[in-house]
Order: C-alpha cells, then structure tokens, then sequence
C-alpha cells in the first residue's frame, strides 16, 4: 500500500472509512477459502467444537451474550 493511497484514506470522514472497512471485510469474506489457518487455530476450533459437542447446554446464545455486554456498560 503506498503512502498517497493511506493519506487519502485518512482524509476520508470516519463515515466513510467505516464503509471502506465493510467493503474490504466483505471482499475478504467473500473468498472464504482464502483465509488459511494455522494449524494451532485449527486445533483449538476442534477444541472447542469438543467442548460445545459434549455439553452444548453450557454455551449462550446471542441474546444473553448481547444483554450481558450491555450490562457492562
């Protein structure tokens, strides 16, 4: 990326670079395949998929997740 490029994304308002974030996550996101993990990302997905697997009561959903940050407020 060269430096003209980051200065005139700097010169972009907040709300204009929070929508220049969104459209590159959704480039990036679209290629899902793209994006390799490391194979200690990978161990510790199949870690907690175990963990979820054999007591899948213990998790919360996005609710409860949402109002406990909330909360935190």
């Amino acid at each position: 990326m060269t430096t003209q490029l980051i200065e005139q994304i700097l010169q972009l308002s907040i709300s204009e670079r929070l929508e220049l974030i969104e459209n590159i996550w959704n480039s990036i996101t679209d290629i899902p395949d793209a994006i390799e993990l490391t194979e200690k990302q990978k161990q510790e997905l199949d870690y907690r998929l175990e963990l979820y697997e054999q007591n899948s009561a213990r998790g919360s959903n996005w609710e409860e997740v949402k109002q406990r940050i909330k909360n935190r407020k």
